[in-house]
């Protein structure tokens, strides 16, 4: 049988080499290339770390018992038992350390390495000074002990999240955030990273390089590529990886980890594909996108109701061009109507929605012509919850129906006069819960008298203008074509009638002096931009609204390609850049061409009497996912067997990133005579400091090349 001393003097003799190989690992760094089957000893530091702690923990209490020098036997099991310990805490440092070089990092990581390290000086030191004045010793023992707690709780924090420990005592209450207020990024999509990504991917363990706890790592993107590009299913890690099978390495999340559900694939999928924004707002998108219709859900409260869903084939005859008509959300059987467009209203249409009369909650008019048109049709609405009439030209005897349905819940009827009958009307709604009344004439006095015929209604009153001024919401541009033929009709709108809108027609930024008023709708046949600001006393201008109109001017006889565009980005080839057809700018690759290695060359010829003059080239931007202006764009002719520079133009660099947009260079060539013409985009050899990925190559991506006289 082996003898105590023999089993103390071997645990005494080990914990020397516990002690050198925590030197040379310390001390040696990143430098020590450690095989693999050596990983394996780091990654067992969660297992062996539990035997340290209890042993430790159990040799500190021998310390503290009376008059243990007086008891030998008792003595030295409490002696072996934290020699044992000791050593268990070498060996543990050492994993920890061997762990420490697997993508782990971070000011945890800092603090849970050198308080392991402390632990292991702490209890080796304790030991072999065990002999000193025992108040000494019971007073490091405590201190010993507050290490190791400290030190689990830090790697505690590592594996589970800082909160890990006190997460249980910490409120769950849950912020109620209104869907006008609500982030497509910070409320839909960063709690699915939260509860299915962030454990492997944030301060202290940040696998592939990817940091996925704030905004900056997860722009910046991994060892393997971009986190996400806008549009782009191909080039975003997000998208790569969780739709790759579940039983593959790099599916994420890992398969013994959570999985993502099917709604939270196709929320993330949509993200990316509506443009990958971290600041967008869920209620920019369009209320048909699918994103929002599955993320809209979550912050309307998903009210139940009773009633018969209505016949799809009814609600799919009711939706046109000027009228939209769908469920609140998803599976729901109420129904949200919207009008659009002022010179599309036919107020025929309106007895139209009879065929859901008992489905419609939600019921949208804003700015339509309602002057003179019965409103009574509304009081056959049974479920009308919500009634949107603002700025629609309402007189006493329409508000006077609509103070009669007794089952709306919000009003809104700013932009219309309230006179003294209509005011007692309203006054009687005790039912509404939210009434928008500004910009309808009301004195303070009729304010106060409606506040307080409706005590439990929040009414907004709107901007008073008295010391503070806002923005104006920007202007509407509408027209019905980007790429048009002989003429195009361009009009522009503001909710607030007596604001003045200014407006360009050449690009450049409009202003309050020398610019155009927009007075009726605008008749263009040429190519160009149009920016549009709006103007108001006691307001600030607001930021402009701009749009891309593009005269399709004639085609070439013969057009060609000096070199193929990216296959990932090819559309249909050189036909894309002339068959009319603009493309969207977050949808990267349906008709875009893109180019990166290679500059775009394009020859093309035309005929004897169609020459042109003029080339209108629309590009995208989208500097986040490596899309920027070319470097160069030269035009040359083809004269007497000899190329001739025509024009040429060298657009600045971004100098911040922007969402996916199109723009239009136009060029002029004088009146050269030539035979041919060779266009070239080249793109940017090296994108900019400021960017994530500088150094990179640039792409240009281009769908339409126009030529006009």
């Amino acid at each position: 049988m082996i003898k105590i001393s023999s089993i103390r003097s071997i645990l005494e003799n080990t914990l020397f080499i516990w002690i050198g190989l925590t030197l040379i690992i310390t001390l040696a760094g990143n430098a020590l290339v450690l095989p693999d089957w050596l990983q394996v000893v780091g990654r067992s530091h969660p297992i062996l770390l539990h035997f340290p702690i209890v042993l430790l923990l159990m040799g500190l209490l021998f310390f503290w018992i009376p008059g243990i020098d007086k008891k030998p036997e008792i003595r030295e099991i409490g002696e072996i038992s934290f020699l044992a310990g000791c050593n268990f805490a070498g060996i543990t440092v050492i994993a920890g350390l061997i762990l420490a070089q697997e993508e782990y990092t971070g000011e945890i990581l800092t603090w849970h390495k050198w308080g392991g390290l402390a632990v292991f000086v702490g209890c080796v030191l304790l030991y072999f000074f065990r002999s000193i004045k025992a108040n000494l010793i019971r007073f490091s023992s405590i201190a010993l002990a507050l290490a190791i707690i400290a030190t689990g709780h830090w790697g505690a924090g590592l594996t589970h999240g800082e909160d890990f420990l006190l997460a249980p005592i910490q409120t769950d209450e849950i912020e109620v955030i209104p869907l006008a207020e609500a982030e497509i990024f910070g409320d839909v999509v960063q709690p699915i990273l939260q509860a299915k990504c962030v454990s492997c991917h944030k301060e202290g363990k940040i696998k592939g390089e990817l940091r996925m706890d704030h905004i900056k790592g997860l722009q910046k993107g991994g060892k393997s590529g971009p986190f996400v590009l806008a549009g782009d299913f191909e080039k975003s890690l997000l998208i790569q990886r969780i739709n790759l099978p579940e039983d593959d390495k790099k599916h994420m999340p890992p398969k013994n980890k959570a999985q993502l559900t099917d709604e939270e694939l196709l929320i993330l999928s949509e993200w990316v594909a509506s443009g990958a924004s971290f600041d967008q707002k869920l209620v920019t998108l369009p209320p048909k996108n699918e994103l929002f219709q599955l993320a809209s859900v979550k912050f309307e409260g998903n009210k139940i109701y009773s009633f018969e869903a209505a016949d799809p084939e009814a609600i799919d005859e009711l939706n046109t061009s000027f009228r939209s008509v769908m469920p609140l959300f998803p599976e729901s059987p109420a129904l949200d109507v919207s009008y659009f467009g002022i010179s599309a209203f036919q107020p025929k249409s309106l007895t139209d929605l009879k065929k859901v009369k008992d489905q419609v909650v939600r019921f949208s008019l804003n700015k339509m012509p309602l002057a003179g048109i019965d409103l009574k049709f509304l009081k056959d609405f049974t479920h009308l919850e919500e009634l949107q009439l603002n700025f629609t030209d309402l007189d006493a005897e329409q508000l006077k129906i609509v103070s009669e349905l007794k089952s709306l819940e919000v009003l809104a009827i700013s932009g219309n006069v309230i006179d003294n009958s209509s005011l007692q009307n309203l006054s009687k709604m005790n039912g509404l819960k939210k009434l928008f009344i500004w910009q309808t004439g009301l004195s303070s006095q009729d304010k106060e008298s409606i506040q307080k015929a409706l005590p439990d209604t929040e009414i907004d009153f709107g901007f008073d203008g008295k010391g503070i001024i806002y923005e104006l919401n920007s202007p509407i541009i509408s027209q019905d074509k980007m790429i048009y033929e002989d003429s195009l009709e361009i009009s522009i709108s503001h909710p607030i009638k007596t604001a003045e809108i200014r407006y360009t027609l050449d690009g450049t930024e409009p202003d309050s002096i020398s610019s155009p008023i927009y007075s009726k709708p605008i008749f263009t046949k040429k190519t160009g931009k149009i920016i549009a600001k709006a103007y108001a006393k006691d307001w600030k201008s607001s930021k402009g609204s701009e749009s891309v109109f593009i005269h399709s001017g004639f085609k070439p006889s013969e057009s060609s390609l000096a070199f193929d565009p990216n296959p990932k980005y090819k559309a249909a080839g050189v036909a894309t850049l002339f068959d009319s057809e603009k493309a969207d700018p977050p949808n990267h690759g349906q008709k875009w061409l893109g180019f990166q290695d290679d500059p775009m060359v394009l020859e093309v010829s035309f005929e004897q009497e169609s020459k042109p003059t003029e080339v209108s080239i629309s590009l995208l931007y989208n500097e986040g996912a490596h899309i920027f202006p070319p470097s160069k764009v030269t035009i040359q002719g083809l004269e007497n067997g000899k190329w001739q520079l025509l024009a040429s133009n060298s657009p600045e660099v971004s100098a911040k990133a922007a969402p996916a947009r199109t723009e239009l260079m136009n060029m002029n060539l004088g009146s050269s005579s030539y035979e041919k013409l060779k266009i070239t985009l080249t793109p940017l050899s090296s994108l900019p400091k400021w960017h994530p990925f500088a150094g990179d190559k640039g792409w240009v991506f281009v769908d339409e090349v126009i030529f006009n006289k």
